[in-house]
């Protein structure tokens, strides 16, 4: 292994490749967010929320827009592209509700749920939308909620909102909504449903709820009947499988029945990306699963599913994308084909219409939790039977790069497919990474993107058997985000299958910043702190603008499958929890409440066959 750090006027050889290859292959990273949820959305609406989606995408482009408190909102940086996904469960109920709809206002919960909402008062409004995610979760909602006839005209403003702010070159919406299945009583099993299509396609139909089934199967066959009638194309996008208890990546069908190839096939084809970073906290890994790993407690939603309900042992290890890889790499020796290929992904989840990853600018998960609520930070975020989520528990995360050759549907559609993307928890950081069996020492300090290509596989690949003794050979580089935190490290994570059928993990660090040696145990040492407490200030006199590196497999097997993906660590920073706290002064702000961390991005994984 070497490590190398690259000088700032390094950025244009590291990450794109110049003259007559510039057409050939992705030269730009575009950032946007796959899971933005508006007013439209019953549990957002529920809760306060009023903005729309033509409110959203006029933040997402740059515009000022008034917050659901009337709070001034602006973003620092424009997004390249965007999407609404509203919850395809009750779309289009939420303003009847609220206009105390007279066929609505028959049924007593909903009556009720209508006066709490209108009583002006932000802890009965969350009190009615923390009653209905429980109650969509037992599948006790009212009949009334669940007619289709409430969604037609809200999906059709949906998809007009879509068309109106479609800009291609310039800026790029995504036609999507969200499927919300909170199976067994809050086991979340949530897909976000991503057409590559226009309205011309799109517009007329109805989306899957919950309320017809429950099933992921029955999706992915719904979305094998949208591509069939229309010749469109469709993705899913799955995400908390942290809050699934032990669901997401259970080795089974739905109904308990055994995982066949025709499901597996299924599985593989539809959901390319997994979303590893949101509000409700990241599904990495878990320090449980991954006891060697020192970067592996973040931003952790543990205790149980969406409603709270405590997980059991043993379930931990069917939550976390890491372990779905290496699962992955064993059911494919079996069945003959791996379910789980996943890419990465991350997205805000935002429930204010308000897209807001950085962390000196956060505007919470629901419209009681905006910055406007100087006790957010202990306010009751999420409340179940037996527990609560408190604020301070929200991360300010994700934002999805995509290597693309333009700023399109079909471009950025097309590389989502492929697997050509990286997640960061917030920061446009920019990550490449490239296998190869070809790569030299001389490749990382060169022109990463021209080599990368030229001689291997990008992000999303797959390496083939390795003949004549060769090893599989890892070209990365990383550049920090222009207007945020220094580097601190670039670490390669490996999952890889034994000959007796056992998967493994390792860590290994390939390039980091400073004059750092990692000790005799192999560990590098930190990187240092410069955050000041009483200010929510940090100094990049750590850490580097850029790091390249090659790394070589040393414990290669070339009769063992393996994956691969890349995690990138900045310098500590402050969270939002810290802005909060010296901006109004806060002196009674609990001790466990997490005040710095290291914010990161994480690569599709490459993987290694055999075969």
């Amino acid at each position: 292994m070497k490590h190398t750090l690259i000088s700032a006027c390094a950025v244009t050889a590291l990450f794109s490749a110049a003259g007559l290859y510039a057409e050939d292959y992705p030269t730009e990273a575009w950032f946007g967010d796959t899971h933005v949820h508006t007013g439209w959305s019953m549990d957002a609406g529920m809760d306060g929320a009023v903005r729309t989606p033509d409110d959203a995408y006029r933040l997402a482009i740059g515009e000022e827009v008034e917050s659901n408190t009337g709070l001034k909102t602006k973003l620092a940086r424009p997004y390249d592209w965007f999407m609404i996904t509203d919850h395809s469960d009750g779309m289009g109920v939420i303003n009847e509700i609220i206009d105390a709809n007279e066929e609505m206002m028959a049924d007593e919960t909903v009556k009720k749920w209508s006066k709490m909402l209108n009583s002006g008062e932000e802890e009965q409004a969350a009190a009615a939308k923390s009653e209905l995610i429980v109650m969509q979760s037992e599948e006790r909602l009212p009949k009334v909620v669940m007619d289709p006839k409430w969604m037609k005209t809200a999906w059709e403003k949906t998809v007009e909102a879509a068309e109106k702010y479609y800009k291609p070159g310039k800026f790029t919406t995504f036609i999507a909504y969200e499927w919300t299945v909170n199976a067994g009583g809050g086991d979340n099993l949530h897909r976000n449903v991503i057409f590559r299509d226009a309205a011309d396609k799109t517009k007329g139909l109805l989306p899957l709820t919950t309320f017809e089934t429950q099933d992921p199967m029955k999706l992915w066959q719904w979305m094998a009947a949208y591509e069939k009638k229309t010749g469109g194309q469709v993705l899913a996008i799955p995400h908390n499988g942290n809050m699934s208890n032990g669901r997401m990546f259970e080795e089974q069908a739905f109904d308990g029945s055994p995982m066949t190839r025709e499901w597996a096939e299924m599985r593989a084809k539809y959901e390319p990306l997994y979303e590893v970073t949101q509000i409700k906290g990241q599904s990495e890994s878990h320090p449980t699963l991954s006891p060697n790993d020192d970067f592996a407690s973040w931003d952790l939603w543990d205790r149980g599913n969406l409603i709270l309900r405590p997980k059991k042992d043993g379930q931990l290890k069917y939550e976390y994308w890491r372990e779905a890889l290496k699962a992955g790499l064993r059911i494919e020796k079996d069945l003959g084909v791996n379910p789980f290929p996943l890419g990465v992904n991350a997205a805000t989840d935002t429930h204010t219409g308000l897209s807001t990853a950085d962390e000196d600018n956060f505007f919470g998960k629901f419209k009681t939790l905006e910055p406007g609520n100087k006790t957010r930070w202990k306010f009751p975020l999420l409340t179940g039977p037996s527990d609560t989520f408190a604020g301070w528990e929200q991360a300010a995360s994700g934002i999805m790069g995509v290597w693309a050759k333009e700023n399109t549907r079909e471009a950025l559609w097309d590389a989502m497919q492929r697997k050509e993307t990286f997640a960061t928890t917030g920061p446009r950081m920019k990550v490449r990474f490239f296998g190869s069996y070809e790569f030299s020492e001389d490749d990382a300090s060169g022109d990463v993107a021209k080599a990368g290509y030229g001689k291997g596989v990008p992000m999303g690949g797959m390496l083939g058997k390795a003949v004549d003794g060769k090893t599989p050979t890892f070209l990365v580089a990383a550049m920090k985000d222009p207007e945020g935190a220094n580097l601190d490290r670039i670490q390669i994570v490996k999952g890889w299958l034994d000959e007796d059928g056992k998967t493994h993990e390792k860590i290994f660090n390939v390039a980091w910043s400073d004059d750092r040696k990692p000790g005799k145990d192999g560990k590098l040492p930190e990187v240092g702190n410069t955050v000041d407490l009483k200010t929510a200030k940090y100094e990049n006199s750590i850490g580097a603008a850029q790091l390249s590196g090659i790394f070589k497999d040393p414990e290669f097997d070339a009769a063992q499958s393996a994956v691969y993906y890349v995690r990138v660590l900045e310098i500590p920073t402050p969270r939002w929890t810290l802005y909060d706290k010296v901006k109004h002064n806060i002196t009674d702000m609990d001790k466990d409440v997490p005040l710095m961390h290291q914010e990161r991005a994480f690569s599709s994984p490459i993987w290694y066959s055999p075969e």
